[in-house]
């Protein structure tokens, strides 16, 4: 686990101490250095100590749960396959690695039974739905046959009618809503403005928000949902004074492409302070 406990905290002129053990989410697993979405990726990151592996899942044409993030295998295989319209079997022929080096070659697109496999101990893996409500079913079969604790499996997704219809399905696990952090202005005009997405947090029972770095991102956005005990990840952070100063703000959880590395690095910063 991230050893990262105290931080200190300056609001309105004091200093508060609050006890921390921010999740370090590997995004995609180590794909800072090895193919986003595959084995080589999720077991890297077990192996330089990860507390937390993200992956992305979608459904194919026989109603296999596979581990990728595009709808297509276009980007990450050179083959422009369509996801929900292939078999696992021919997903599964497809090299998934050389993209990334050809020390890569031959990985491949792997089942999300093949990624729970993975997990062990206190780890934890979080699971962003991109293809709809019609995998929870399976979903759910998964994650109760893989054995691991309802405390080591995440939920996320962007559509919140998914995310909403996964928390009937599994009420036991916890489930965070993905969203952008826009300017003051456009949230308001957007209706997504803090008050507003916890009040739909609370409509449909969703747990928490994991929401896409930017300047708009501040302590006081962030302290509307921590301060009423809502968990706040933060993606994608690749600057460790970024992910530092995200830390000050409360959040509870980073996702970084190099979660080893950002993790040694908070570490030596905490150090120096």
């Amino acid at each position: 686990m991230c050893s990262i406990h105290i931080i200190l905290i300056k609001h309105q002129n004091e200093q508060h101490i609050k006890q921390y053990q921010p999740l370090i989410i590997a995004h995609r697993g180590e794909s800072h250095d090895a193919p986003e979405n595959t084995l080589a990726a999720v077991n890297l990151a077990w192996k330089r100590g990860a507390s937390a592996v993200e992956v992305d899942i979608h459904v194919t044409a026989d109603q296999k749960i596979v581990v990728i993030h595009d709808s297509s295998t276009e980007r990450t295989t050179g083959r422009k396959l369509i996801i929900n319209k292939t078999s696992m079997s021919d997903l599964k022929k497809l090299d998934a690695g050389s993209w990334k080096g050809s020390e890569w070659a031959e990985e491949k697109i792997p089942g999300l039974a093949e990624v729970l496999a993975t997990v062990s101990g206190g780890g934890k893996v979080l699971l962003e739905i991109k293809s709809g409500a019609g995998m929870l079913k399976k979903l759910r079969q998964q994650t109760e046959e893989s054995g691991l604790l309802s405390e080591q499996i995440e939920i996320i997704a962007e559509d919140l009618n998914t995310l909403a219809t996964a928390k009937q399905c599994m009420p036991h696990l916890k489930m965070l809503w993905v969203i952008e952090c826009g300017a003051p202005w456009r949230r308001y005009l957007s209706g997504m403005h803090p008050k507003a997405i916890i009040r739909k947090l609370r409509k449909h029972g969703i747990d928490g928000i994991t929401i896409g770095d930017s300047r708009c991102l501040t302590r006081s956005f962030v302290e509307e949902f921590t301060s009423r005990d809502i968990p706040v990840y933060t993606w994608t952070v690749n600057d460790p004074s970024r992910a530092a100063e995200l830390l000050t703000f409360g959040v509870d959880g980073i996702t970084t492409d190099r979660a080893a590395w950002m993790k040694k690095s908070l570490k030596e910063a905490l150090k120096n302070d």
